[in-house]
């Protein structure tokens, strides 16, 4: 792999986020690249999109948490189930194991407090140099955005949720 690692940054209230990630993470593994996703929020279910990763032989996936943040009853709990996925995902960042690490949703561990984002930016400026990382998530921090290489704010126009009360489809957004 020529170049270095670039820190890209999926953010903005429309859909699609995870999906551009999802879909980077296809194609490295289409050139024989090690990808690791790492999911912090959505732990509850296992989407289509975990089933097709895992049968990818060069693509790792990692659940963490337990499920979505609003859903829990535990402050306490979610912020140290964010700090244990935070030390399994630094211990992938600086592994030199991977081509390409998703941070799935981490944007919205931080816009939740869960974990402080000097810390992240820390762990993330460690990482090995030829390791490229993508984070999604809503909220992204100011301070994220503005050391990442790419930024992608996602932006909606029209969503079927909302607008026509069209509820999440199966192979559509999950």
């Amino acid at each position: 792999m020529a170049g270095r690692g670039l820190l890209m940054v999926f953010t903005g209230d429309g859909k699609g986020k995870t999906t551009a990630a999802l879909g980077m993470a296809l194609r490295a593994a289409g050139h024989h690249m090690r990808v690791l996703v790492l999911q912090f929020i959505k732990g509850a279910w296992r989407p289509g999109e975990r089933i097709a990763g895992e049968a990818l032989p060069t693509v790792e996936w990692l659940t963490l948490g337990k499920g979505f943040t609003w859903h829990s009853a535990s402050a306490d709990e979610d912020r140290t189930l964010a700090c244990q996925g935070w030390e399994k995902a630094l211990e992938a960042l600086t592994s030199d194991r991977y081509d390409l690490i998703i941070l799935d949703e981490l944007n919205v561990v931080l816009s939740h407090g869960l974990l402080d984002v000097r810390d992240v930016l820390h762990g993330l400026r460690q990482r090995s140099p030829r390791c490229h990382v993508v984070i999604t998530g809503r909220g992204a921090p100011e301070e994220l955005c503005t050391i990442a290489d790419c930024v992608t704010e996602m932006v909606p126009v029209k969503h079927h949720y909302g607008e026509q009360g069209i509820k999440a489809q199966k192979g559509i957004e999950f």
